[in-house]
């Protein structure tokens, strides 16, 4: 794509890694006419780069490239913003602000390869039983033992939350030869799934999976959603894996449905409050496992390249990619 316009940015990146997503972008723009605008001067400067927000002259800021958490503590004062691309895939902080008179996007279709790692890992994990395998192995006695398994050939996948993220699980699940059934806000098909179902249909959807993995955003309407009546028509050999916000599940109603067999196991990456608090039930609880926010990391390339995308775009006064409806909250 080539700059047709004389518009320029002028960036500032507010991020944990805000030295290293300038650092990336650099190397990218250096040398790339793209950037370069007809009168041979940049058409994008990086005029703010700061980890945190009080060195950021917030009156200053109209293009934002920026992690939601500490965006959120200035967005209310940038008068003059235009356009924040978010570092996250979600962003409920920005949501949850006054603000909403300028272009949010956020970072997407860099998710899909890291998530199914992540889900697939702990699924066959679990279908395999492998750690009962370690644990004979390890014996004082080492024991020969045939442990049981449920392979995941022939099981249903359940994904909550079937966006671009979401969809990217199906083609792994049809190769270990699961099904995939989806819970959405609109129910609407979706190609690989050979159901769809809404959140008033939300029992109908567990009892439908084998495995279920929550992606779904952070908005009012996904909140607690997937409470006692949800756990409770679950299996009991079902797995739960809760990759997408942690104020999706009812902590109590998952605790109590893991006590009473309703499902064999959670895995949580996500969490109401993070870093989760080293007394929560959630850390000894014996069929719960905890990975601290890892299922799928971004890294200050991978928000480069969506960013830069994006600046062209801007550039050029195109539509942008993954723009967020303030209204729907996704």
């Amino acid at each position: 794509m080539t700059a047709r316009s004389s518009k320029r940015i002028e960036l500032t990146i507010l991020s944990d890694e805000a030295n290293d997503i300038a650092e990336a972008i650099r190397q990218r723009i250096a040398d790339n006419n793209d950037f370069i605008g007809a009168d041979g001067h940049p058409l994008l400067t990086l005029k703010q780069i700061a980890q945190c927000p009080e060195d950021v002259n917030s009156e200053a800021v109209t293009v934002l490239l920026a992690d939601p958490d500490l965006a959120s503590r200035i967005i209310d004062t940038c008068s003059a913003l235009t356009w924040c691309q978010s570092t996250w895939a979600g962003n409920a902080p920005l949501l949850n602000a006054d603000k909403k008179n300028y272009i949010l996007t956020g970072l997407k279709g860099i998710f899909g390869k890291l998530m199914r790692e992540y889900v697939f890992a702990y699924l066959l994990g679990h279908a395999r039983n492998v750690k009962a395998f370690e644990q004979n192995q390890r014996a004082a006695q080492p024991i020969w033992e045939a442990s049981k398994r449920m392979p995941l050939n022939g099981q249903t996948l359940g994904i909550a939350g079937l966006g671009s993220i979401g969809q990217a699980l199906i083609p792994v699940a049809h190769a270990l030869g699961m099904s995939v059934v989806g819970l959405t806000r609109s129910g609407q098909a979706v190609e690989g799934a050979y159901a769809v179902y809404t959140p008033d249909t939300i029992e109908a959807f567990a009892r439908a999976c084998d495995h279920v993995v929550n992606l779904m955003p952070d908005t009012p309407s996904t909140q607690n959603m997937l409470s006692h009546e949800f756990f409770s028509a679950l299996k009991p050999h079902s797995v739960f894996i809760n990759a997408g916000r942690g104020s999706a599940v009812d902590d109590d109603a998952l605790l109590q449905a893991l006590d009473n067999g309703a499902l064999a196991h959670a895995v949580l990456d996500v969490f109401r409050n993070e870093p989760l608090d080293p007394a929560h039930s959630f850390w000894q609880h014996p069929r719960i496992s905890v990975t601290a926010h890892t299922a799928a990391e971004s890294q200050p390339s991978d928000v480069a390249d969506v960013f830069l995308e994006n600046a062209l775009r801007y550039i050029n006064g195109e539509s942008l990619n993954y723009q967020f409806d303030f209204a729907k909250g996704y």
